[in-house]
């Protein structure tokens, strides 16, 4: 059975209303800054795990001793093999790696935090100072209550 022609033509103006909105909302300023941000995000974040891996970690190993914190480890349950000769892996608790993700983390959010600091004081010196606006006009209430304090003043 063949739809009537207007459910079509209603169809139609539906989906096309719905890429409209669609277009809309996607080549808005704030979806493709939220975009671009993203993209840079990745690769800022990528650079600082590098930094965090490459130039901060080897020292502070160093500084406490040579270790490596992505290998720290507990072991729950040591590797065996069974009677059947199945190998069967170590259980382990891996905290070097959590501590490793940690201090990136902390880097990151700390290398963001004075990025952001650094273009709020260079935003902050664009902007001009605020224009003083004069006093806005006293109110009915405010004019009636100086006539009344200034009636009582000249009574006494």
């Amino acid at each position: 059975m063949k739809q009537p022609k207007i459910l079509e033509q209603t169809k139609i103006v539906k989906q096309s209303k719905i890429l409209q909105e669609f277009k809309d909302f996607a080549v808005k300023g704030n979806v493709i800054d939220m975009a671009v941000g993203i993209i840079i995000g990745g690769a800022f974040g990528k650079i600082v795990s590098s930094f965090v891996a490459d130039v901060i970690m080897p020292p502070l190993g160093l500084l406490i001793g040579g270790v490596n914190f992505t290998n720290l480890s507990i072991s729950l349950k040591s590797a065996f093999t069974d009677a059947n000769g199945v190998a069967h892996e170590a259980v382990t608790l891996n905290y070097g790696n959590f501590l490793q993700v940690t201090f990136d983390f902390l880097i990151v959010a700390f290398a963001i935090f004075f990025f952001i600091r650094m273009l709020n004081k260079l935003k902050s010196k664009e902007e001009p100072a605020p224009v003083p606006t004069a006093e806005p006009a006293p109110t009915k209430e405010e004019i009636l209550l100086t006539e009344i304090r200034d009636i009582l003043k000249n009574k006494n």
